[in-house]
């Protein structure tokens, strides 16, 4: 099984940290957290990695080297100029018939990235993995008719939402005709074609961990609970 690794972004809501140091390898615990995603990987019987790479690579590449002290190949696709979280697997060489996982490369989940894979069917374009989220409103809100008549009244609800976990199983055949060479692409526009040209999108809903490591109080957040529940992160 193949999975991607983006890992080309700037990390401009990390900065001043990302000005040195790629946002991947920003230590969770004593551990960069492309590191635990790898580890995951490989104890989820992933054998193949390839880690798109732009902002700081060197680094990056240093510290992943070609895998094998994880047990892994892993090999690198560098994005000279940014081509967004689609854009970049044109890129990717030794497309097969089999579908790739792709993941961001700042995010910390317990998620098992190899049922999402297997649970892929190939007719399918895409499957995005899930989660659900509440957001706790501080506001009265309030519906309102056209005329302006009050039809409702809720004091500071909390709305639940499904959203995407950045990680996603791609067919190949999306990447063979849907994402141009060398052209920005970001996921959310490369599903909206397809869903609009009758194309199958399927999500893959589980009761996983997940966090975005975007923003320095996430970081302190994964941190934490990294190392309070660092066995349910990393394989045994």
């Amino acid at each position: 099984m193949r999975a991607v690794i983006l890992a080309g972004g700037t990390g401009s809501r990390l900065k001043p940290f990302t000005f040195t140091i790629p946002k991947p390898l920003v230590p969770i615990g004593e551990m960069p957290v492309i590191e635990i995603l790898i580890r995951q990987l490989a104890g989820q019987d992933f054998d193949r990695i390839t880690i798109s790479v732009g902002h700081l690579a060197g680094l990056i590449r240093a510290v992943c080297g070609d895998g094998s002290r994880w047990g892994v190949e892993i090999d690198y696709i560098e994005e000279e100029q940014p081509l967004g979280t689609a854009g970049c697997l044109s890129l990717v060489e030794d497309l097969d018939e089999t579908p790739m996982l792709v993941v961001n490369g700042d995010t910390l989940t317990d998620l098992d990235f190899g049922t999402a894979f297997n649970e892929h069917p190939p007719e399918a374009g895409i499957t995005i993995c899930i989660n659900r989220r509440e957001v706790a409103i501080d506001f009265g809100v309030l519906d309102v008719d056209e005329d302006g008549i009050l039809l409702g009244y809720r004091e500071k609800p909390t709305l639940q939402y499904l959203v995407s976990m950045g990680v996603y199983v791609v067919s190949p055949w999306v990447i063979e005709d849907y994402i141009p060479s060398g052209k920005r692409l970001d996921m959310p526009d490369l599903i909206r074609t397809l869903v609009a040209g009758g194309h199958p999108v399927r999500t893959h809903n589980a009761d996983a961990y997940w966090l975005d490591l975007g923003r320095i109080d996430d970081l302190e957040r994964g941190d934490a609970v990294f190392r309070n529940e660092r066995e349910r992160f990393l394989p045994g």
